[in-house]
């Protein structure tokens, strides 16, 4: 029988980086809500069910078995005093020759400009190449979503180009910019070694 693996729980000098649970359904129901407005134009449309606790209960399940399959680690942005900030998940981790993984994340309207992310960037970016051992993780975000294009530029991502068409966001399909971090990357530095 093989040991059973610890959940992924990564520490910052603000921060806590884990798996959803159950218990934190009423918290994310209220971040959600409260963040409605603010999260709105750049996602995908919330299913009517989106804020219900079976949908969260899904929600915790699918993580526990995806981040156990290790094809993702989605995980939810807490304060060191448990306060929920938001979310981020590495998905769609290819091994093989490609050894990568997309970043997507969120934060909740209370918390915006406030570094947290930037933060939980730097930690699962570093774990995706230390631990995980990938290669390369990919973001994209809307064009003109100038606070997460700035917080990928300062977490290390390059800017790679535009994919057309390539998200539903807000009920339509949107062209996206493509942001990627290289491990040993050193596209943009001049110094010599």
């Amino acid at each position: 029988m093989f040991p059973r693996r610890r959940p992924v729980r990564l520490e910052t000098e603000r921060i806590v980086l884990r798996l959803p649970a159950h218990s934190d359904f009423n918290a994310w129901t209220a971040l959600r809500v409260e963040s409605r407005d603010f999260l709105t134009p750049w996602e995908p449309v919330w299913s009517p069910d989106h804020l219900s606790r079976k949908s969260f209960t899904n929600r915790v399940y699918w993580a526990a078995r995806a981040s156990r399959g290790g094809t993702a680690l989605p995980l939810f942005l807490l304060r060191r005093d448990g306060v929920l900030l938001g979310a981020i998940t590495l998905d769609n981790i290819r091994r093989g020759p490609a050894q990568s993984g997309t970043l997507g994340y969120w934060i909740g309207k209370p918390f915006i400009r406030q570094g947290y992310m930037r933060e939980a960037i730097g930690a699962l970016v570093h774990h995706a190449f230390t631990t995980l051992d990938l290669s390369r993780v990919e973001a994209a975000c809307l064009p003109e979503n100038a606070a997460s294009r700035g917080v990928l530029e300062r977490s290390g991502f390059k800017y790679e180009g535009v994919a057309q068409s390539y998200l539903q966001i807000n009920g339509r399909w949107r062209n996206h910019v493509l942001y990627a971090n290289l491990r040993g990357d050193r596209r943009g530095r001049s110094e010599a070694r």
